[in-house]
């Protein structure tokens, strides 16, 4: 199962003609969607019994966890351990889980989160609190695939039932991580793409997170990752891919693109529209 998707439902006018659409409305489009609403304050439970009530059957969330978690926000502010944070973020996300829509965790760690033994230590941790919940890993600097801790890096992804997130942005030296064709968990594997802005990606002023995804995908660079997705579909059951590459509007008609170049036909979305009777 092969599932594409995009960052947030709002914002892609490509799919609806709409500025802003609904969850609903996405769904009648993509079978997949990354939520990054609990990455900046963990929701209400209510929220997310609307989101799954919003979508089909077959509708999945990659939603990205709190940066609390992550090592992004001051959780102390908040919560009282760091198993306290855990259980809340799990506890508003049962509803989700036991409806069987989570796709996976996403836990996006900064390029500080460097390969240390600290690191390590904490990824153990989350995968003592995380249990057996599917859990994709995003790092984001170099040295967890350097060529002295690559092999261990997957080792590690590997017991730990992790999937470490394939990704696809531009190739700085040492500066970037490598789109990692490794498949560390049988279960899932979720790819991430960021788009190709070389310039963007090292923009440093205050709309450097806009100029970094500004990207659109040719049909060919979208062929060759095609190429690269079919290789691994036996290597992992579920498939999920993330276009973030929206600042210019791009990643929905990249989606529907790279899903037209898989011969991929979502069955049993939303529909277009509702009808009166």
């Amino acid at each position: 199962m092969i599932r594409i998707g995009l960052t947030s439902f709002k914002e892609h006018d490509k799919l609806t003609g709409k500025k802003n659409n609904t969850l609903f409305e996405y769904a009648a489009f993509l079978p997949l969607v990354e939520l990054d609403t609990a990455y900046y304050g963990i929701p209400r439970k209510t929220s997310v019994e609307k989101w799954i009530q919003e979508v089909p059957d077959s509708f999945r969330f990659v939603v990205k966890a709190y940066q609390g978690i992550s090592g992004q926000g001051n959780w102390q502010d908040y919560y009282q351990s760091e198993e306290e944070m855990i259980d809340k973020f799990l506890d508003v996300m049962k509803p989700m889980i036991d409806a069987g829509k989570l796709f996976c965790f996403l836990i996006q760690f900064p390029a500080s989160f460097k390969c240390t033994k600290e690191s390590v230590a904490y990824l153990r941790k989350l995968h003592v609190w995380f249990k057996d919940l599917p859990v994709a890993i995003e790092l984001r600097d170099y040295s967890w695939y350097s060529e002295n801790y690559l092999e261990r890096t997957h080792k590690f992804m590997r017991r730990a039932q992790f999937s470490l997130a394939i990704i696809d942005e531009p190739q700085l030296l040492n500066a970037t991580v490598p789109r990692d064709l490794f498949v560390t968990n049988e279960t899932f594997t979720l790819f991430r793409f960021h788009g190709r802005n070389v310039q963007g990606w090292q923009a440093n002023d205050a709309d450097w997170r806009k100029k970094r995804t500004l990207y659109r995908y040719s049909n060919e660079e979208l062929e060759e990752l095609a190429k690269e997705i079919i290789s691994l579909k036996d290597e992992t059951q579920d498939i999920g891919i993330i276009f973030n590459n929206n600042s210019g509007g791009d990643a929905a008609e990249n989606a529907l693109t790279l899903q037209h170049i898989l011969g991929l036909k979502p069955e049993g979305l939303n529909p277009t529209q509702i009808d009166l009777f």
